[in-house]
């Protein structure tokens, strides 16, 4: 019986995430551990490093919670755009199967970056909690619609970057830099409410502010960041995935036959 292009489409994505992870971490003595255990390291370097001069500024906040829900949706953001550049180069051999599309590919490799930071962060909190750090997660509904809006951003970013880096290859190298500066405007090491007010009208631009701050309002009892809104955060989701959408379908053909 014939299968139907959903049917395909799930095939090919499964056999892509399978190639992906196997790929990056089947390589490590750990083998698919250390999926989670790279970037919780990291992770964990940067609450030591940072970790005292937050928790001086910020007393009644548990800090390792706060960073973490900080660091934790940038980086997952950051990992899907930047890991979309190079993704037909890397699978240029698969594209001869006429099932397999490029877009398959970033639908795989977004679905194994968020796979990796969900995990991340369900063992990081675990550990913080353990450890004495106190959190309660007041919505856990905001908290999921959240992230899942941050992770369709960030596909529609994907695209578009996937797109870029296949028709200039240049852009390989200096799109990554642009999305740095995102690391120190994002509230990623501090609260919205830390900066003055006159500046919240071009910091709230930022969409990843938003996910950043409604996360942490999730998980932070009594944390309260105003002017940030679920709303603007889907409208950004929305749009950047018709964009990556729009300029997607308007050159998979070249993409495919350069």
């Amino acid at each position: 019986m014939a299968r139907s292009g959903l049917e395909v489409q799930q095939a090919a994505v499964k056999a892509l995430f399978l190639r992906e992870i196997k790929t990056r971490f089947g390589k490590y003595r750990l083998g698919y551990l250390w999926a989670i255990l790279e970037p919780a390291a990291h992770l964990l370097i940067l609450l030591a490093v940072f970790g005292y001069i937050m928790h001086r500024t910020m007393p009644d906040i548990s800090f390792p919670v706060f960073l973490l829900n900080g660091l934790i949706p940038y980086f997952l953001f950051s990992n899907i755009a930047t890991r979309s550049i190079g993704a037909i180069e890397a699978n240029q051999g698969l594209f001869n199967y006429r099932p397999v599309k490029p877009v398959d590919t970033i639908i795989a490799r977004s679905l194994l970056e968020t796979l990796i930071y969900s995990g991340v962060y369900i063992v990081l909190m675990c550990i913080v909690g353990v450890f004495g750090e106190k959190f309660t997660i007041t919505s856990i509904l905001t908290l999921i619609l959240t992230w899942s809006l941050l992770i369709l951003f960030a596909f529609g970013f994907g695209l578009i970057f996937m797109v870029l880096g296949k028709t200039f290859p240049e852009a390989e190298k200096f799109l990554p830099i642009i999305l740095k500066p995102l690391y120190f405007i994002s509230c990623v090491m501090f609260p919205l409410h830390a900066i003055p007010k006159e500046f919240w009208p071009y910091l709230l631009w930022n969409p990843i502010i938003h996910a950043v701050e409604l996360s942490r309002e999730s998980v932070v009892t009594g944390y309260v960041s105003e002017g940030v809104s679920l709303n603007y955060l889907a409208l950004c989701a929305l749009v950047a995935l018709f964009l990556g959408l729009a300029v997607y379908r308007n050159r998979e053909e070249a993409m495919l036959t350069s």
